[in-house]
């Protein structure tokens, strides 16, 4: 199995007879230019994992590509139009013959006032890739190639560490890591969590800033 990593947490697997493009989100770069695809998965829909821009081009460039998506990502899908599968948690399918496992089934804690929403994992060939979309869940497989979600609103390294250790690869690829450059995403959590009366004010660099 070889790998294309584009960037946060969208990766494109070469099985052998299968090309299999996973999470497209809108912090990844190029993806749109893949060709020949069997299949395009999405993870949960959160855009950086499902890029509502960029998604249709894609699949029209890839005629016989398979959308399948968590339900989370239905609703979203339909709204652009596209045909697609709903992938669940505890199901199996194949792409050729590519075996996918789908395993988890919710997005991790980000703050316990944000409801969590739908999130699933893909284990493919009985182990021997594992994307866990924005979860820690630990699947049953024993996993060769773990993609490692690094930097994240929801995650702190030491979990990341921890979960790891827990599903223990042969090799961890890092993978989710585009907000350690683009704190942004950090930024709009603090400004939309605050409590009331508090202004989060981001500084620019190298500026003389009145707060």
């Amino acid at each position: 199995m070889q790998f294309v990593h584009f960037g946060h947490a969208c990766v494109l697997l070469e099985t052998g007879s299968e090309r299999i493009l996973v999470d497209p989100g809108a912090f990844s770069t190029d993806f749109e230019r893949e060709r020949e695809l069997s299949a395009v998965l999405i993870t949960h829909q959160h855009f950086d994992h499902l890029d509502a821009e960029r998604l249709p081009a894609l699949l029209a460039a890839n005629p016989d590509a398979k959308l399948i998506v968590d339900p989370g990502s239905a609703e979203a899908v339909e709204k652009l139009g596209l045909a697609y599968e709903t992938a669940r948690p505890g199901e199996a399918f194949e792409i050729g013959s590519t075996s996918v496992h789908v395993v988890g089934g919710d997005h991790a804690v980000i703050h316990q006032d944000i409801p969590k929403i739908p999130n699933i994992g893909y284990v493919f060939d009985h182990g021997a890739f594992y994307h866990p979309g924005d979860s820690f869940f630990v699947p049953e497989q024993q996993i060769d190639v773990l993609g490692l979600p690094t930097g994240a609103p929801w995650l702190k390294a030491g979990e990341a560490v921890d979960f790891l250790r827990a599903v223990a690869p042969r090799r961890a690829v890092p993978v989710h890591e585009a907000v350690l450059a683009n704190p942004a995403m950090h930024y709009g959590l603090f400004q939309n969590l605050a409590p009331e009366g508090t202004e989060v004010q981001v500084l620019d660099r190298g500026a003389l800033t009145k707060v």
